[in-house]
């Protein structure tokens, strides 16, 4: 008989977790296919075992089309994940679903280089095209 896993149940609602609104402005140049990069060299989180926080270098890169993203509400959205126990793999997914509903890009990619702990270092990265479903269920 398989043991039940301490961290079992701590993230079942991830996908439920209500983020802040993301806010976009109108892209003059959506004829044009060109990238975006944006990094978030202090992200925040908590790690939801220990409780103790996480740190990472977010990067966003992404090619806009109708939408760009307004970095004032990117940095509020960022903040929010401070006090938010969450693993480093649902970061990533969670901020990429997230982004595609708010910028509708061509494609996206999050990638998440988490500080090490205990030894280890974390990097999660996804991907995002237009013809592919990026939504949470």
């Amino acid at each position: 008989m398989k043991s039940k896993s301490s961290y079992e149940g701590l993230q079942k609602n991830i996908r439920k977790l209500k983020t802040p609104k993301i806010d976009v402005w109108k892209n003059q140049y959506a004829d044009k296919i060109y990238t975006i990069s944006i990094d978030i060299p202090e992200f925040t989180c908590i790690c939801p075992k220990t409780g103790l926080p996480d740190f990472a270098d977010i990067r966003i890169e992404y090619s806009p089309e109708k939408y760009c993203i307004e970095l004032k509400s990117l940095k509020m959205y960022t903040i929010f994940f401070r006090n938010v126990g969450i693993f480093h793999e649902h970061v990533v997914n969670k901020m990429i679903e997230d982004f595609v509903r708010a910028v509708q890009p061509r494609w996206a990619k999050i990638t998440g280089e988490f500080n090490p702990r205990g030894g280890i270092k974390t990097t999660v990265s996804r991907e995002y095209k237009k013809d592919e479903s990026c939504h949470s269920e």
